[in-house]
């Protein structure tokens, strides 16, 4: 399944019709879920990547209730209310890598709204120098590293894919 995920309107590229429905699917199976709710403004350069999405002051975090789309507009309910909500897009793109969906809305072309589910805050372990070793098993390969000061073992478990990215990324 690919990284990014884009639905437009008036696109007539064939498959944004099977893009479309992927969205829906994503969106519809939050029901119940706590979400992210994120609204910033889009950069000058249109580049999603050069926004601050760290929290600020008016981003919200609640179950969203009943979220479906109907035509090309999104509805959802916040539990405390019975009031139906809704924003129609210019364009959606979901990242089905970080599970975000980012909302461009055809009211204001320069909003971007991102929701998702709340982000997996990673315990960062920092090894200077370790001591590697290097094997295969299988068709995996193996990179250990200990660190003797920290008592720390970690082993990577790599396909032959993961493994030739990785080689392409080191200089």
């Amino acid at each position: 399944m690919a990284h990014t995920i884009v639905w437009q309107q008036g696109n007539t590229n064939p498959e944004n019709v099977n893009n479309f429905a992927t969205i829906k699917q994503w969106f519809a199976n939050l029901n119940a879920k706590q979400i992210t709710w994120r609204q910033r403004l889009v950069p000058s350069t249109a580049d999603i990547r050069e926004v601050d999405w760290e929290t600020q002051r008016f981003d919200e975090v609640f179950p969203i209730t009943n979220p479906e789309i109907r035509g090309i507009t999104l509805y959802w309910r916040k539990p405390d209310s019975q009031q139906e909500r809704s924003t129609t897009p210019d364009k959606l793109e979901l990242d089905n890598l970080r599970q975000y969906l980012y909302i461009y809305l055809q009211s204001q072309k320069g909003v971007v709204i991102r929701i998702g589910l709340p982000e997996i805050v990673y315990q960062t372990i920092q090894l200077a120098n370790p001591l590697w070793e290097y094997s295969q098993k299988e068709e995996n390969y193996i990179v250990t590293l200990r660190d003797p000061q920290q008592q720390l073992e970690v082993k990577v478990i790599l396909s032959p894919e993961n493994l030739s990215q990785l080689k392409q990324k080191l200089p």
